[in-house]
């Protein structure tokens, strides 16, 4: 294979290193992981960071090529080491779970942090997550909120979820139901489960939104559905209230495609910052 030789460093032409990157992601976009590895081995072994961390993900998630934790580990830590933010958050991953070597997740919130003051917010909302569960951190809900808020400006859902927690559960700031019932709704329509949940039981109880039983229905079905565990605890009551009709009707509109939420309006109220938990890190190109 042409990537392995780049890899073992017997191939190392000329490389117009931006126009290659972007051959590899048009490449990797149409599922051809195979050939974008090839480019972006190359581009490794010339030590391009990003082309490093992006071997090291594939070789971690199987992507293209055998799974390889011993090989992930090298290219995402020469990745880190250049200062990449996603090696740092892949690296960071593979700390946490564990599974090549002992888990460290000490060094893992090292990482997630270093990530995380360079703008990477997957980053950001496991540092956030981190910070208020307090294991391997010490806990500092200010901090959390801050961090929170940074990946919720970059889109990432589960963040906006836990900002709707902070609010709701009066966590560095004053309880503030409505608040929370928007970050929810933020979450929730951009397909976050658990903040599709806590979304529905606002609104089967009339917490901080107006109560609306159908719509709450709706809304726990999708979370039941997008696998999160909190919808359960509300599913039964807010059923029983609706007849067949209406019960049709919901399950026929939470079956349909979420619309476009289009731009994110994240105005919010100045104040300091529970926890809604992160994805599972995984290593990504």
């Amino acid at each position: 294979m042409r990537w392995l030789d780049r890899l073992l460093g017997r191939d190392t032409p000329s490389i117009d290193v931006k126009a290659r990157m972007a051959e590899a992601y048009d490449l990797a976009a149409k599922g051809e992981l195979t050939a974008a590895l090839d480019t972006w081995a190359e581009l490794a072994q010339a030590g391009v960071p990003r082309a490093q961390n992006n071997v090291g993900a594939c070789f971690a998630e199987g992507m293209g090529v055998e799974r390889d934790l011993v090989l992930a580990r090298r290219w995402l830590v020469l990745a880190a080491g250049n200062g990449d933010p996603v090696g740092q958050r892949n690296l960071a991953a593979l700390h946490f779970r564990g599974e090549d070597q002992p888990a460290d997740f000490a060094e893992a919130a090292r990482l997630y942090r270093a990530a995380a003051e360079q703008g990477d917010g997957p980053a950001q909302d496991m540092l956030s997550w981190m910070l208020l569960e307090g294991e391997v951190v010490p806990r500092d809900v200010l901090e959390a909120r801050r961090w929170a808020e940074a990946a919720a400006k970059q889109g990432i859902a589960a963040a906006m979820t836990r900002m709707g927690m902070l609010h709701h559960d009066a966590i560095g700031v004053p309880r503030d139901p409505a608040e929370a019932a928007r970050w929810w709704r933020r979450a929730a329509e951009r397909g976050e489960a658990d903040g599709q949940a806590m979304l529905g039981a606002a609104m089967m109880t009339g917490a901080g939104v107006a109560r609306d039983p159908v719509e709450a229905f709706i809304w726990l079905l999708r979370a039941q559905a997008g696998g999160s565990a909190l919808a359960a605890q509300f599913l039964p009551a807010a059923r029983a209230p609706l007849d067949g009709a209406a019960l049709s009707e919901a399950a026929r509109r939470a079956a349909a495609p979420l619309p476009d939420p289009g731009p994110l309006d994240l105005t919010v109220r100045e104040a300091p910052a529970g926890p809604a938990v992160p994805a599972a890190p995984e290593a990504r190109p």
